[in-house]
């Protein structure tokens, strides 16, 4: 997740990110991608912003469309959201609900609650390119994911649990597990099936990360031009669940709040849906005859430090930073009410949810008292922070309640990709600022605590914390709690390992917003504003 307004950094491991700081710059593609990459005049094709079975659906992303493309890989929001279009999973999930749903498979399993998952390829599917879709991809595909010598974000959504894939024939697949885990259903959709005899061959992956796509999804990539946009068109042969209701789509990526609202804004607007639109445009849209919703969930400013900068090694100093912050005042200036305090790990409606033991109330009197306890005076800090426009919009009320306790606090806000890049580079740093969204990937916590904690882990390289005592024991009852077969047992202990989470505050969360999409309804019907960045089409159709 490289751009200006990614809300988490785009992958899990450094393998990736020695691309990111460089992927602007590193924009080419390859030869079959670039030849239909022909000009700048698809940045407009929106039918005059027009509908009509023939017209252009066009939609602006308010993140960077030059993050990583590789679906084992990115966590960047505007790749993922496209990939959902493009790729399919054996399974795939209501992207409001999660429910899993057959995508390539032509069924879900009956039994979740055993070690073997068989799956039937549904018949006739292909890729973009016409090859048929056949289990040496599926194989292809999860042995990548499971290598022990590559490592890939997907890959911590599925080794703990995942033990093999293997071909039974042409058609058939079978997912060995290493215990009966359920939960795991859901994360099928995060393993993208991709063609074998495209992306084996030497260099793919890289031209994957830059923008290649070539899925058996309703839709297929025709264009794709770095920080500007990119555009599909309904794949005519596609026989699955979700029909393309679009003949073409052009997604433009605007990452400035303003000419992202200016384009969906008035009777000339370009374009005919957006997502991330500022709490503070959200009457004007809706008096203009715009549709503007919210969805709730995991989307959060969170603050991580770095634990091998003294004095953030003491906890105390940590949780202070905290309990200074004035998280009542940022939800009510910075998010327009669009928010609520952090009051765990988890947003309060996380089926998993439950109040930590540690709660952050605003206390700027406890904030003093636990630096005063760990003998800190003076101290000087600078927020290195992504410049997401909704977290800047925060910085201020942070700074102003770091400095009313004697702490004296400089703002930097910095493109995501720089942030992220520096820290990939072990340079020095106190507070980073950012934003996340593990809804991104599903609703399970194991799941999402997974992605920010684990020794392996890149937001735990980046805080310098996993090799402490505390995290160490922390991982083995994460580890433990995923392969509790009781689920009431399971959630209680993560519950338990939350609480760790919440008294360390190594990377924990500020606050959680609403993130809020707009559209004419006069044009478009069937979209549902989504928790966590970018847009699902799948469901929707012209008005």
């Amino acid at each position: 997740m490289r751009d200006a307004t990614h809300d988490v950094p785009a992958l899990h491991r450094r393998s990736f990110l020695k691309y990111s700081g460089a992927l602007g710059a590193a924009a080419a593609l390859s030869s079959s991608l670039a030849a239909c990459s022909s000009g700048p005049e698809s940045t407009n094709d929106t039918d005059g912003g027009g509908g009509g079975r023939n017209g252009t659906l066009t939609a602006v992303i308010g993140y960077g469309n030059d993050g990583s493309w590789d679906p084992t890989q990115t966590a960047s929001a505007f790749s993922m959201a496209a990939n959902n279009h493009i790729y399919e999973g054996l399974l795939d999930t209501d992207p409001i609900s999660r429910e899993p749903y057959a995508a390539l498979a032509t069924q879900v399993p009956k039994d979740l609650g055993g070690t073997s998952w068989k799956f039937t390829l549904r018949s006739g599917a292909t890729f973009h390119d016409g090859k048929p879709v056949t289990a040496d991809d599926v194989v292809f595909v999860f042995d990548r994911i499971l290598d022990p010598k590559t490592q890939t974000l997907v890959k911590g959504f599925f080794a703990s649990w995942l033990k093999d894939v293997r071909k039974i024939d042409a058609q058939n697949v079978e997912l060995v597990l290493k215990f009966p885990f359920p939960e795991g259903v859901s994360r099928l959709t995060l393993a993208k099936i991709m063609p074998r005899h495209v992306f084996s061959r030497p260099g793919a992956w890289e031209d994957a990360i830059k923008g290649k796509a070539v899925g058996s999804g309703p839709y297929r990539q025709t264009a794709h031009h770095p920080k500007s946009n990119t555009t599909f068109e309904a794949f005519a042969d596609y026989n699955g669940p979700r029909r393309p209701a679009f003949k073409k789509m052009n997604w433009l990526t605007i990452v400035d709040a303003a000419p992202r609202v200016a384009k969906v804004s008035g009777a000339s607007a370009g374009a005919q849906l957006a997502d991330n639109i500022p709490y503070a445009n959200i009457q004007q849209l809706k008096k203009d005859g715009m549709t503007v919703e919210g969805g709730a969930g995991m989307n959060n400013l969170f603050l991580m430090f770095n634990t091998q900068h003294k004095p953030f090694d003491d906890v105390r100093v940590r949780q202070a930073l905290h309990y200074a912050i004035d998280t009542g005042k940022m939800v009510e200036v910075a998010l327009k009410g669009h928010g609520r305090p952090s009051s765990s790990f988890l947003n309060e409606g996380n089926p998993g949810y439950r109040k930590a033991k540690t709660v952050y109330d605003y206390d700027p009197e406890k904030a003093k008292q636990l630096l005063k306890a760990a003998g800190v005076k003076g101290l000087e800090i600078e927020i290195l922070s992504v410049n997401v426009s909704w977290i800047v919009d925060c910085l201020p009320t942070i700074k102003a309640s770091w400095d009313a306790i004697g702490v004296r606090t400089t703002l930097s806000p910095q493109e995501t990709t720089a942030v992220f890049t520096k820290m990939d580079q072990k340079q020095d740093y106190q507070v980073v600022a950012a934003a996340s969204n593990p809804n991104q990937f599903g609703l399970d916590a194991d799941l999402i605590m997974h992605y920010n904690y684990g020794p392996q882990n890149l937001w735990m390289q980046y805080a310098r914390w996993a090799g402490t005592s505390v995290a160490k024991q922390l991982f083995r009852d994460m580890d433990l709690a995923t392969r509790q077969p009781d689920a009431e047992q399971k959630k209680s202990m993560i519950q338990e390992y939350i609480d760790v989470v919440a008294e360390q505050a190594v990377l924990y969360p500020v606050v959680h917003n609403e993130l809020m999409t707009a559209w004419d309804p006069k044009k478009l019907s069937g979209i549902r504003a989504q928790p966590y960045p970018g847009v699902n089409l799948l469901q929707a159709k012209w008005a």
